[in-house]
């Protein structure tokens, strides 16, 4: 990339949450500053948390502070280590690295727990037995006030024997939890008396069977916040809510550090879905092949796509940071890819349709090598060669036998210049028993190599390849995973309805096709993954995942431009 077109981690001047920190730091509130990024390893991490991440390492890297990477795993039943793998993967292929070692939450239990005895033995905690049937019922409604507990005015002295007995094991799930004792008639349904521990008989990735009871997330997250010294604890506007919740924890134990919750704007994009339980919902139904599918707005997914990370931070930057959410067009998302390779990609000709040409004025022997520019704008990128010969692949979109006027490629009797080559024209089409074209007979103008003829004008121009030297590849074309914008709302706003009924059945096609021998042995990485233009195509990556030695497959990322604008109009 040129140097004005660099991406930088650096927030915009106009970053709310950075005049925030800016005035912390003057006032002398926090001498330095901490951060966090604190996923819950259950599902990977998707495009909204890459603006998550983006903002919590850039703002600390920025005040000279440090950011921690931690999993909050408080809820074993859905976390798997697969996850945390995957989202330590992930945090690292998108450049950030954590201050520290990689931290979790379950190292804090021993902590947590004491804190919680702290709470019984101060009379703000108790031991409840209702059923999590009954528990709705005395919670009360957005509009009525909730019932206290039966429960809420046992002893200290059984409160804490209850819930030692609790984490000895003796009860059973779902039988008693511990609940802090705030306010049931409090208009923040979060502060009704909110249960801190619940019985687990689960196997946990880090803790193993240690522990049978397990803390709930908002009791979790701020002590582990506050343990690790975390000076500002930057979330998503759906923990608005919790944020007394928070503070309330935080207030009511014996713990110096207070960290400042502040809520931003998550980052929403239409055309696709975010919820982690969702899209989980989308692997293990078989919809998608993986949760690296790259129909998947999960980082992984669009990785094996082939966005770069100085894309999807250059996006997170473009989509601002406030305290309103929106929808974000994904469309701004293919555009900053497609703007970045249209400067960095060389160029590529594969034929992704197949259909045969033979030049039957061509010599049966003869092979040419033509030289051609990988990039028509970056000399610096060099060149690369392609042979010409008797035989040539051509795409089935390129030609029409009976073409309306404007149809400016092949078709019978016509003749149009195959990129970098020669003018060929269509004189004779060979079909099947099924009428379809399966050959072409052409005839080339030997006088037309690097020039046009004097006395006619061709317009057209097409890609091609030699049938003798191309390489067989797989080629798939991915498209917006839904057909509507907002398949969740849709959903929702329809009786009987699911966000599964909103599948786009086009969001991929795979076809067999030809690339130039250039691009036939080359490898790619997940560190190192090749991109480049197939001219008049799109831009495509070469999967390592799905490629082998016999057949590479090159995913599409983005299309040359954006044909779902016209569509929405």
């Amino acid at each position: 990339m040129t140097e004005e077109n660099a991406i930088t981690n650096e927030p915009s001047t106009s970053h709310f949450l950075k005049q925030i920190i800016q005035n912390d730091l003057d006032t002398g509130k926090v001498q330095q500053v901490v951060t966090r990024f604190p996923p819950e390893p259950n599902g990977y991490l998707h495009i909204g948390h890459c603006k998550a991440i983006w903002i919590s390492f850039s703002l600390a890297e920025h005040f000279g502070g440090v950011c921690h990477l931690r999993m909050d795993d408080t809820n074993p039943e859905k976390e798997d280590v697969e996850y945390v793998e995957n989202i330590v993967a992930d945090v690292k292929w998108l450049g950030y690295q954590w201050f520290g070692p990689l931290r979790y939450a379950s190292s804090y239990f021993d902590q947590m727990y004491d804190y919680a005895i702290e709470l019984i033995k101060a009379g703000k905690a108790f031991v409840c037995e209702l059923s999590a049937e009954d528990m709705r019922v005395y919670r009360g409604t957005l509009t009525e006030p909730g019932q206290n507990s039966p429960f809420r005015d046992r002893s200290i002295e059984e409160n804490l024997a209850l819930f030692e007995a609790m984490r000895a094991g003796q009860h059973e799930e779902g039988s008693m939890s511990l609940r802090l004792k705030i306010d049931m008639s409090s208009p923040n349904m979060n502060m009704r008396d909110p249960i801190i521990y619940r019985i687990r008989y689960i196997h946990h990735h880090a803790t193993g069977d240690k522990w049978c009871i397990y803390p709930m997330y908002d009791y979790a997250h701020c002590i582990s916040d506050a343990i690790e010294g975390i000076t500002h604890s930057l979330c998503s506007l759906e923990f608005a809510d919790h944020k007394p919740l928070y503070d309330w924890v935080l207030e009511n134990i014996s713990i110096e550090a207070h960290p400042q919750q502040i809520e931003f704007a998550r980052l929403n994009t239409n055309f696709t879905i975010t919820s982690k339980r969702k899209l989980k919902r989308l692997v293990d139904s078989g919809q998608v092949d993986s949760w690296s599918d790259p129909r998947l707005p999960t980082v992984s997914g669009l990785r094996r796509r082939g966005y770069t990370p100085s894309a999807l931070k250059k996006f997170c930057e473009s989509t601002g940071v406030s305290r309103a959410n929106s929808l974000v067009d994904v469309a701004m998302l293919e555009a900053t890819i497609r703007e970045e390779l249209d400067f960095d990609a060389p160029r590529a000709q594969c034929v992704i349709r197949p259909l045969k040409v033979t030049i039957t004025n061509y010599p049966e022997d003869k092979v040419e090598h033509l030289t051609l520019a990988a990039h028509p704008k970056r000399e610096a990128l060099g060149q690369r060669e392609m042979t010409f010969s008797r035989e040539l692949w051509i795409d089935q979109n390129d030609f029409l036998e009976d073409a309306p006027k404007k149809f400016f490629r092949l078709s019978l009797g016509k003749e149009v210049r195959c990129r970098g080559a020669y003018i060929i024209k269509c004189n004779e089409v060979i079909k099947n028993e099924k009428g379809e074209v399966i050959e072409l007979l052409c005839t080339y103008d030997e006088d037309t190599l690097g020039k046009m003829p004097t006395d006619r004008k061709v317009k057209g121009v097409i890609h091609w390849v030699d049938a003798k030297a191309a390489v067989p590849v797989e080629v798939r074309v991915y498209d917006r995973l839904f057909t509507v914008p907002q398949p969740e709302l849709e959903s929702n706003q329809s009786e009987g309805a699911d966000y599964l009924d909103y599948l786009n059945p086009e969001s991929l096609s795979v076809h067999q096709g030809f690339i130039e021998k250039a691009y036939g042995q080359v490898k790619s990485s997940e560190d190192d993954m090749i991109r480049c233009q197939f001219e008049r195509e799109g831009y495509y990556c070469l999967d390592p995942q799905a490629s082998t030695e016999s057949l590479p497959v090159w995913n599409r990322i983005v299309g040359l431009r954006d044909t779902w604008a016209k569509m929405e109009r």
